[in-house]
């Protein structure tokens, strides 16, 4: 069944700044998408991007993300469901504070 990557952008400020019932209903988000028949293979969690470092071509390293940017990826699911419709459908049921929620289809694993 094809796989899609569910990224979740917000501001910089990390899970800290998630007012508590903005992350209630990121919870209670898995109950409604496992009710539309769609499996979450993985989830998680990233720190703050102030936590990152990034690897340049030139091999240097620099903190925090590679893009300036308001939003950064503060954390990420994967599914397996039937369609890219589908797919979108889940990532509505995520609330948003400030980003926005990105779906993108995985390559297949051979």
């Amino acid at each position: 069944m094809p796989q899609y990557a569910i990224l979740i952008y917000e501001t910089p400020g990390g899970v800290a700044d998630i007012p508590p019932d903005v992350m209630e209903a990121n919870l209670r988000a898995g109950e409604q998408i496992a009710a539309m028949g769609v499996r979450v293979v993985h989830e998680q969690g990233l720190e703050p991007s102030r936590a990152a470092r990034t690897i340049h071509k030139d091999g240097l390293v620099t903190d925090g993300p590679f893009i300036e940017s308001k939003e950064v990826i503060a954390g990420f699911f994967v599914i397996e469901t039937e369609d890219l419709e589908t797919a979108v459908a889940v990532g509505k049921l995520l609330p948003i504070m400030d980003g926005a929620v990105e779906v993108r289809p995985l390559l297949p694993v051979e």
